[in-house]
This record gives structure tokens, sequence and C-alpha cells, in this order.
């Protein structure tokens, strides 16, 4: 079974850095579609950014120019790099993998807090 796991998450400082890592599991990354996602708490789950198998990149609006989605086939794993983190920022944060129109796989999430 394909498996999602997510790592990187910690606190930072308002201003800070953090780089998000999702490694696949049990599967061919270049053949997925890979989203992240996050979540706040009393927030609805949002998508954050996205990159296709051919590379092509997609970031909410409040993100672009901070947040930076790579892919790197060969370690089988997704990378989200942040920058100028705000506290607005706070969430858990999901990959997602899908292939084609297949159901997406979900990883565990993992926490990243902005102090301000």
């Amino acid at each position: 079974q394909v498996q999602l796991v997510e790592s990187g998450g910690g606190l930072v400082s308002a201003g800070g850095s953090l780089r998000l890592s999702c490694v696949v599991y049990g599967g061919t990354l270049s053949n997925y579609r890979m989203t992240w996602f996050r979540q706040a708490p009393g927030m609805q789950r949002e998508l954050v950014a996205q990159i296709s198998s051919d590379y092509d990149t997609h970031y909410i609006e409040t993100v672009k120019g901070r947040f930076t989605i790579s892919r790197d086939n060969a370690k089988n794993t997704v990378y989200l790099q942040m920058s100028s983190l705000k506290s607005e920022d706070t969430a858990t944060y999901f990959c997602a993998g899908q292939v084609d129109y297949s159901y997406p796989i979900w990883g565990r999430g993992t926490q990243v807090t902005v102090s301000s």
C-alpha cells in the first residue's frame, strides 16, 4: 500500500522559515500530482500548494512569493519551503498524492506553529 509521511514541522518565530517534507512509500512519485493542504483550529482545510507530475505549480494567493513546492522523484519526496512565515500560517500541514483520477492518499500531518 502507498503511504505518505510528513515531517519538518515545528515552532518558529514570525519571519522565519521551515521546510516540510513528504515521503511517498510504496509508490512511484513521478506518477503523482502532489498537494500540500493545511488546517488551522476552527477553520476549514485549504489547499496551499500543488505540483503536477509535469512540475507545474499552483499556490493560494496568500502564500505566493513566500512558499515554494518542489519534488525530487529520485528520493520519492515532495517539499514545501516556507519563508517569511506569519502567525496566520499556523496549522497542521498535510500532503496528499493522486494519480490521474484515483482516490487521493493522505499523510497524517505535521504541525507548524508560528509565534508572533
